[in-house]
């Protein structure tokens, strides 16, 4: 009495009832948990597609023992008795909201019992994950090296850039564009250029039917696995899955 037990997905388990203890199970699914988590977690997170590796890190037990006490669990009942009644009526969608402020309830108990692994990441490392706009940019006018930098970019996709000739054609020192860039874009040149390479790559897929290694080298990259990895990392897919679910029509 008093326990309770936090899993993973995809963690087999089993319990068998002893005595008259009651057991009421919450199954919450990934994508739901994951939201909450980015919005909780913003601060540091850019975008969604941050949320799992940085979720993965920090909780990274597949199963927690939480010892609340019988007071505490005392405090949960009557708010799960209530998910389950209004859950058997099949009330999900006409009492959403009320089920979510049970569930918030709950975890807002359970929250501080749940240990987590200690993450850190910092300015530089979220400058060079996947390009959004910077959180906190202050309000002033882009700096119009920053703007030129981009625009070469934009244009020539396949270019084998490097930070010193892009840096050399707007006239800044690689460090001074590196800080400018960041400052306009919240990410380096490098990480801007990768997300332009895998959105020219996905059009390509759906677009041609050039062969993944070939839109890859169309695309900038010289090394399929490195152009794939890149892919994987932004969209989510790779990039034959994602060609499946974009064929490309040929006009008869």
């Amino acid at each position: 009495m008093g326990d309770a037990i936090l899993l993973g997905p995809n963690v087999l388990f089993s319990c068998e009832p002893e005595d008259h203890m009651s057991v009421t199970s919450i199954h919450v699914d990934t994508d739901f948990a994951l939201d909450q988590f980015f919005w909780q977690h913003s601060a540091v997170l850019h975008d969604r597609l941050d949320a799992p590796g940085f979720a993965e890190k920090i909780y990274s037990e597949p199963a927690q023992i939480l010892r609340l006490g019988s007071d505490r669990a005392g405090m949960l009942a009557p708010w799960l008795d209530e998910m389950v009644a209004l859950s058997v009526e099949g009330q999900f969608r006409e009492r959403f909201n009320r089920l979510q402020a049970l569930w918030f309830a709950v975890m807002d108990v359970l929250g501080p019992f749940i240990r987590v692994s200690p993450v850190r990441l910092t300015p530089l490392q979220r400058a060079r994950s996947r390009p959004v706009l910077p959180r906190s940019r202050r309000l002033a006018p882009l700096r119009m090296e920053a703007l030129l930098a981009r625009e070469a970019l934009h244009e020539n996709v396949a270019h084998k850039w490097t930070l010193r000739e892009l840096s050399e054609r707007v006239r800044l020192s690689p460090q001074q564009l590196t800080r400018v860039f960041v400052d306009a874009f919240g990410k380096t040149p490098t990480a801007y250029l990768t997300m332009l390479r895998v959105q020219e790559m996905a059009r390509l897929l759906r677009e041609s039917d050039l062969s993944i290694a070939a839109a890859g080298r169309r695309a900038g990259w010289s090394s399929r696995s490195r152009a794939t990895e890149a892919f994987i990392e932004h969209v989510g897919l790779s990039p034959g899955r994602y060609r499946s679910m974009h064929p490309v029509s040929v006009d008869t």
